[in-house]
């Protein structure tokens, strides 16, 4: 009987380590995807959340190499929200959430300037003081074509200039 109860504790160690171990390298990057009606590259209250656009996630090393170590993508649902599951501690890696592709024509620009490129970075290890698994990427917005005719109102209520400049 003693045999039979240390085989079943050692189990339940064995499976409970196993499991909090996978628990604690298992994130989730979530974000959302929204057409830029304004061109402002922020959300604005005439902003769309899109469904159907592609991002990726993708993780480097920090050497002149830049190796990509993770790399998966991700649609967004009805509400222009996506999830992806990444395992593994990144602590020492640079990760991103990137625009890939747009599910609609009239707004499927992607700002190519480097400071205002459309990427999130992310943490993705526990060492960072963030208990959730759970990382929250910043929304990224697709440019529309042709801005919306109300974009200028809003821009003066946000005491802006219509290209957007702070008014002094």
């Amino acid at each position: 009987m003693a045999k039979y109860t240390i085989i079943a504790a050692s189990a339940l160690c064995f499976l409970t380590l196993v499991g909090s171990a996978y628990s604690q390298d298992r994130f989730f990057i979530e974000g959302t995807v929204y057409c830029d009606t304004c061109r402002t590259q922020f959300l604005t209250r005439v902003s769309e959340f899109m469904s159907g656009a592609t991002v990726g996630v993708v993780c480097r090393e920090r050497d002149a190499g830049a190796k990509v170590t993770f790399s998966k993508e991700a649609v967004t649902d009805a509400n222009g929200m996506y999830s992806v599951a990444v395992d593994g501690d990144h602590e020492d890696e640079v990760c991103e959430v990137k625009l890939l592709k747009s599910s609609r024509a009239d707004c499927s620009e992607v700002d190519t300037e480097s400071h205002l490129e459309q990427a999130s970075r992310i943490s993705i290890t526990n060492n960072n003081g963030i208990v959730s698994p759970v990382r929250t990427a910043n929304p990224l917005g697709f440019l529309k074509t042709e801005r919306l005719p109300e974009c200028g109102h809003i821009l003066l209520q946000l005491g802006l200039h219509e290209d957007g400049s702070l008014k002094h």
